[in-house]
């Protein structure tokens, strides 16, 4: 019998800790499904700036420079990228550092639910509209252009994931050293803008000058693109580019876990 309380006792903590977590995951979905700009930049700008491109006449001719690839064909990985940067970049920092200026993360420690359950709840959100906004892309990008679905889909999915974990812990650091909501905006947008460009928004990487490409293969989402792009042409990505971005994933999560402050 006491054998028995003592476990019902143990384990009645951990359960309603689960129950806080899972209520604060519903909650902080119901407030991002409000929040219009988010929910464009990340799920449906990428689409749209495929769109555009798309209607470019030349971009849907194959190039020999490119391999017999459409300028098209290279940006849909592109604009997966471009929706990581704006999860990681754009949407999640603002929202944490506003919680915390407001000292709601100091005023959920007297409360069965702890702040990493509403920093979990943000990953999991802003993770979910990457690959939302990815599936959105490839199906625009195959019905509309004709481009081709990702021809190692395993290949595919695991870069996307190791590109997220990389785009959202980079956000998590931004959101680790900035002190307030506008200090996070404008680191954000500082490393925003090199971010889009090793992505390849305005050059592709592969159609980069070799020199330049090398070293932007060495940038999180340089390597990513190129991950991306391999497993889109139907090859298993380079475990030299997945290294590269887990390993960006891996110090940027460590730099956010010791750095950021919850007061």
């Amino acid at each position: 019998m006491t054998g028995t309380v003592t476990v019902t006792a143990t384990a009645t903590p951990a359960r309603v800790r689960r129950a806080a977590a899972l209520a604060v995951l519903r909650t902080e979905a119901r407030l991002f499904c409000r929040e219009p700009a988010s929910i464009f930049w990340i799920l449906f700008f990428p689409t749209v700036l495929l769109a555009i491109l798309g209607l470019i006449p030349s971009f849907r001719e194959p190039s020999a420079d490119l391999g017999g690839l459409r300028v098209i064909d290279l940006y849909v990985p592109v604009v997966v990228l471009l929706a990581t940067i704006m999860a990681g970049l754009q949407a999640m920092p603002p929202v944490l550092t506003g919680y915390r200026e407001r000292g709601i993360l100091r005023r959920m420690h007297t409360t069965p639910v702890r702040p990493s359950a509403l920093l979990t709840a943000q990953l999991v959100l802003h993770g979910a509209a990457v690959v939302a906004s990815a599936v959105i892309a490839l199906a625009v990008g195959r019905t509309a252009f004709d481009v081709a679905l990702p021809g190692q889909a395993a290949g595919y999915v695991l870069a996307l994931l190791v590109t997220t974990a990389a785009a959202l812990a980079l956000g998590a650091t931004v959101c680790a050293v900035s002190p307030n909501q506008k200090i996070a905006t404008a680191v954000g947008s500082a490393v925003f803008f090199p971010s889009m460009f090793t992505a390849g928004v305005w050059v592709p990487v592969q159609a980069m000058p070799d020199t330049l490409e090398t070293v932007v293969g060495f940038t999180p989402f340089g390597a990513a693109a190129q991950a991306l792009d391999r497993a889109a042409a139907g090859g298993w990505p380079a475990w030299g580019d997945l290294t590269v971005t887990g390993l960006w994933a891996a110090v940027l999560t460590a730099a956010a876990i010791r750095w950021f402050r919850w007061e």
